[in-house]
């Protein structure tokens, strides 16, 4: 029975899932007697499980066992198709929205971009609200699995800084669990991750609780950081009750989306002794301590014109708002702290969005939920740029190894790393130029395509002068930004590979 089931498409799969996790909100909009919206979520699970049976059963026995392109194909498929199977309850229970919004709000819960066309949060009722972060919760154990279980084996994903294959190609040399079959990787990374994904979740969850969340609150942010969505029911950590201790719970579990060796060491990205010696993590402590830095000494500079006495408490709100807002948006969360708005008062900047955006285009570890062109990229450059000035300096000297991946790094990941940040920017150009073209002005269409790219969507409401209405947005402008958060999700690297003769093969 478990080999017939491993033989059927990822795709299949995870739709199905899909329809299990509709049983969810549908027990809770039950409980809370809005018995219209718990019949919408009831039906649509009941139709969505019926034909996906109905298909297993069709082509059960007919299909060769899945390869790890397929499963590459099938990851594209779940961001690109997968959305419209999650919108029909959220379109049929809300009933005053079209399905092109219902659709856009899928693609970015699932991308964990966490953009939102209802920027009025009582618009939705809570079961709606639930079911945005189960979306959520669910992309970020999807990319989980995904690295260990895809992106690893075929060298892509930020893997192919560090791996010895050609990326979009099967790595032979790579560890036991990336040789498996590819359904067996899926199986035995979801063994492996989901307790440790679903027990830090719960963990957040009763820690906020504690400190005055309500239930529906404390559930969203928990799985909103954990898959770094940045979705909330209440409009963000400023308007919930858990005040700067929950933010400071919400910092700790941040620090998973620096580096996957704090969660995992099956994916192998960069050989390192332990998290200290970690260069994403290392880089991403340096990132949060030096730009709040930088920040912070800035006012003292301003406040030496004037003469101003020191504040001690305004000066640890202004250092905690700029600390929790720099890790929030590197690890492309979005989370601003209440504290965030005495940060920039503190600084001068008045609107500091351009710091933000530079963060989400760095984007946190590899192998996270998190986006950007992440972190061991930056290292790989930031080594070859080290190298180029000792190269400099004494043309004749052979450039040894540091220890760890550094030597793979410098010889021929950073080449790599460069070619993806070009072709990131490329996208980029591309999007925000398409954009214009249906009538963003600039500043707007730079920050919707960073925002879609680096699924940071909070981007919209905080990295510009006033926040960016996305549902006044024309039809095609959301379908571009859809595209552009599946492009931002899978990399560019990834949907290259699909390309590859391999997936042609029979």
């Amino acid at each position: 029975m478990l080999s017939r089931l491993s033989r059927l498409p990822l795709f299949l799969h995870l739709v199905a899932i899909s329809g299990l996790l509709m049983f969810v909100p549908a027990i809770v909009a039950s409980l809370q007697n809005d018995d219209f919206v718990a019949r919408m979520f009831f039906y649509s699970a009941t139709l969505v499980l019926f034909v996906c049976a109905l298909i297993a059963m069709a082509i059960s026995g007919t299909r060769p066992a899945p390869r790890t392109i397929d499963h590459l194909l099938s990851l594209f498929s779940a961001f690109a198709i997968l959305p419209i199977v999650l919108a029909m309850p959220f379109f049929e229970a809300l009933e005053t929205t079209t399905f092109i919004n219902a659709y856009f709000e899928m693609v970015s819960c699932l991308t964990t971009t966490g953009a939102t066309v209802f920027a009025q949060a009582e618009r939705l009722p809570p079961a709606l609200h639930l079911w945005r972060g189960i979306v959520g919760w669910m992309g970020g154990l999807m990319m989980w699995i995904a690295a260990s279980a895809v992106f690893a084996p075929l060298s892509v994903g930020g893997f192919e800084v560090t791996a010895r294959g050609e990326p979009g190609q099967l790595n032979s040399g790579g560890s036991q669990m990336q040789r498996a079959a590819p359904m067996k990787r899926w199986i035995k990374g979801a063994k492996a991750l989901l307790p440790i994904y679903a027990g830090l979740t719960l963990a957040i969850w009763v820690m906020l609780m504690i400190l005055g969340d309500t239930p529906l609150t404390g559930l969203m942010h928990a799985m909103s950081t954990m898959s770094t969505s940045g979705i909330s029911p209440v409009g963000g950590l400023q308007n919930s009750n858990a005040g700067l201790a929950g933010e400071g719970v919400i910092f700790l579990f941040l620090l998973f989306a620096l580096s996957r060796t704090t969660f995992s060491a099956d994916t192998g990205a960069v050989r390192r002794e332990s998290l200290v010696m970690d260069p994403e993590f290392r880089l991403g402590l340096l990132l949060v301590l030096l730009v709040p830095l930088v920040l912070f000494v800035r006012h003292w500079f301003g406040a030496i014109d004037v003469n101003e006495n020191p504040d001690a408490l305004a000066a640890f709100k202004a250092a905690w708002g700029g600390v929790f807002t720099v890790l929030s948006f590197l690890t492309t969360t979005g989370f601003e702290s209440s504290e965030w708005q005495v940060a920039q008062d503190w600084s001068g900047l008045g609107s500091p969005g351009l710091i933000l955006l530079g963060l989400a285009l760095v984007g946190g570890g590899v192998a996270t939920t998190a986006g950007g062109v992440k972190l061991l990229r930056v290292y790989a450059l930031y080594l070859q740029g080290l190298g180029e000035m000792e190269r400099l300096v004494h043309p004749s000297v052979v450039v040894g190894s540091r220890g760890g991946g550094s030597r793979r790094i410098r010889r021929r990941g950073a080449v790599i790393a460069w070619v993806f940040f070009m072709l990131f920017a490329i996208s980029l150009a591309g999007v925000a130029t398409i954009l214009a073209a249906f009538g963003s002005d600039f500043e707007q269409s730079i920050i919707l395509a960073i925002s879609a790219l680096t699924t940071t969507g909070p981007l919209t409401q905080f990295a510009g002068d006033a926040p960016i209405d996305l549902l006044s947005l024309g039809g095609w402008e959301k379908l571009v930004l859809t595209g552009a958060m599946v492009l931002g999700r899978l990399e560019t690297l990834a949907i290259i590979a699909l390309l590859s003769p391999d997936l042609w093969h029979k």
